[in-house]
């Protein structure tokens, strides 16, 4: 059964924007919290943003700061990310994850969270 739903990928020139949706089922959302990992080819899983579930804080890794906005929709059980002034080195695909281990939420540590979603692909082109 998959708990996590990606949706909104896409190609985009660099420059401009899309957004991301992980609907989640009721259990996983109401998880301590929600994370975008994203994996280029050759590289690492790299933590994205993170929001925590109850207050809502926020986290981003420095390279999207003022770029991109992670939000939640309680109504709809949907975490989403908006990303704007796309670069090529976005590319990549993006995963959302749902957990409840404070340090793996704290340091976007991906083997700490054992709900994902299948991914999406970002294509940046220059």
């Amino acid at each position: 059964q998959v708990q996590l739903v990606e949706s909104g990928g896409g190609s985009v020139q660099a420059g401009g924007s899309l957004k991301l949706s992980c609907a989640a089922d009721a259990y996983t959302y109401s998880r301590y919290c929600m994370v975008w990992f994203r994996q280029a080819p050759g590289k690492e899983l790299e933590g994205v943003a993170r929001i925590y579930t109850g207050g809502g804080d926020t986290y981003y890794v420095e390279s999207v700061k003022g770029r991109f906005s992670i939000s939640l929709d309680s109504a709809k059980n949907t975490m989403y990310l908006h990303m704007s002034s796309l670069k090529p080195e976005d590319s990549a695909v993006y995963y959302c994850a749902a957990g409840d281990s404070e340090h793996g939420c704290r340091a976007l540590w991906a083997r700490a969270f054992v709900r994902w979603g299948q991914g999406t692909q970002v294509t940046v082109s220059s």
